[in-house]
């Protein structure tokens, strides 16, 4: 447990981050805080994604060189610099650049942790708990949306500083989390392909000592994989097994991935300006509002996470991103017919993310245990930021633009795109989606160094 809530904090902590973001974006455009304009919180939105996804590429790459566990420490320091940097910024580039090393911190965070948690978590298990970890997302997202309300609020703090303080509590809670990562141990997975067998034999017995003894005892007999310990593989050898070997599974997760990220990065980056542009919501209470989008996406997760792992992982992704484009293309419409007030939005976004957060957490799954134990972490990290700089990086800027042509008919078109990416996902996932329910990560994808040194992989 200690691992899951130790690993599972990034997403706390991304979440929070975000919707900072998106409750302060108006605040922020103050002529007390920093004066931005509506492109000026765009711009600092994709600054932060932008990060993240060179986090990612960067830190991916060392994970699958360095371990697991060295890359948790280096990463979360990253992270509260960054966030620190942020709340003594001074204008639009000291702000965009604190922003920057934030989303750097946290984009070297999802390749190391996705990766650990898979090769620690047991096969019937695995899916829920990812989904759950990822899910947690939306508890950061939630504690963001309440600080932001009381922080913005005058008689506790002036707005001058409230802002600052909003991302000072981010800085703390960051250090916080590092005494946990004491407790994280490395993957035994990663340890044994690296010739460090004696190490990963002494975690699967700590392990084992705090845990139930399974029927049939320890020693029962098991499947067995034959690897031949060859370390890193280079990334040459990374891209041809993408391109050829994997390539279907390559289109599949790329493409849930851009669709996620362009649905959620297009909606809570820009919400808080949506309430005050076109509803007519207080700067200082937009975070009510995007409190109860918060929730939806933590209940979804929590609530349907285990028939991904008993339903299966085909139709459960297939279905939560068919529903997630459907409800989205009527909702557009509705707003285009101005059916809606800022609290029928609410409640309309909350019931779409119900489903959405469930597919957002199912391609990191996805993502994470469809390729070799050799290329997991880089993997990851180049499907989030592959993802996140085609869906996310823009989406921000571009419905900043939309936002700022005071036009709703524009709005509503960037809505209706998103909806038909998430229904294009679900064709893809249907069509090309892999089994991996109650499956070891062998026999999904069996490890590079199964192959002996010499021989055609």
């Amino acid at each position: 447990m200690i691992v899951v809530v130790a690993l599972g904090i990034t997403w706390i902590l991304d979440g929070l981050e975000v919707t900072v973001i998106g409750s302060l974006g108006p605040v922020l455009q103050r002529h007390d805080t920093l004066g931005l304009t509506d492109e000026g919180v765009g711009l600092a939105s994709s600054a932060y994604v932008t990060g993240a996804v060179l986090g990612a590429l960067l830190f991916g790459w060392m994970t699958d060189r360095l371990g697991r566990r060295q890359i948790f420490f280096l990463t979360l320091a990253l992270y509260i610099l960054g966030v620190g940097f942020s709340a003594m910024s001074w204008n639009l580039p000291s702000f965009a650049l604190g922003r920057f090393i934030t989303g750097m911190g946290i984009g070297g965070e999802y390749a190391a942790i996705n990766s650990a948690i898979d090769e620690l978590v047991p096969a019937r298990l695995r899916g829920r708990v990812d989904l759950m970890v990822n899910g947690t997302f939306w508890a950061g997202a939630a504690i963001g949306a309440l600080g932001s309300v009381a922080l913005m609020n005058n008689s506790m703090v002036s707005v001058a500083v409230g802002w600052r303080v909003a991302f000072v509590i981010g800085a703390l809670l960051g250090t916080g989390v590092l005494l946990l990562r004491r407790y994280v141990p490395e993957s035994p997975r990663w340890l044994m392909t690296h010739r460090r067998v004696a190490e990963a034999e002494a975690i699967v017995k700590d392990v084992e000592s705090h845990c139930a003894e399974p029927e049939g005892g320890w020693n029962a007999p098991l499947r067995s994989v034959l690897i031949y310990p060859a370390g890193s593989f280079g990334l040459k050898d990374f891209l041809r097994y993408m391109v050829t070997t994997y390539r279907t599974r390559t289109f599949y997760v790329l493409t849930l991935m851009i669709a996620q990220a362009f649905l959620y990065n297009a909606v809570f980056f820009t919400y808080g300006l949506v309430l005050t542009e076109y509803l007519d919501v207080p700067a200082r209470s937009v975070g009510l509002y995007i409190l109860p989008l918060a929730l939806g996406n933590l209940c979804g997760p929590m609530l349907l996470a285990r028939w991904f792992d008993t339903i299966g992982r085909r139709v459960m992704i297939g279905s939560t991103y068919a529903i997630s484009g459907t409800l989205m293309f009527l909702v557009a419409l509705a707003m285009q017919a101005h059916l809606l007030t800022a609290t029928t939005q609410t409640i309309a976004w909350s019931v779409i993310f119900f489903f959405a957060s469930a597919a957002a957490s199912s391609a990191y799954l996805t993502a994470s245990e469809l390729f070799p134990l050799e290329m997991r972490a880089l993997a990851i990290a180049l499907f989030y930021s592959l993802g996140t700089l085609f869906g996310g990086a823009a989406a921000p800027a571009i419905f900043g633009e939309l936002i700022g042509t005071k036009s709703l008919s524009m709005l509503v078109l960037g809505y209706v795109f998103a909806a038909l990416l998430m229904g294009f996902a679900s064709f893809v996932a249907f069509k090309w989606g892999v089994d991996a329910e109650n499956k070891s990560l062998e026999d999904i994808a069996p490890p590079l160094s199964g192959l002996q040194p010499g021989m055609e992989r």
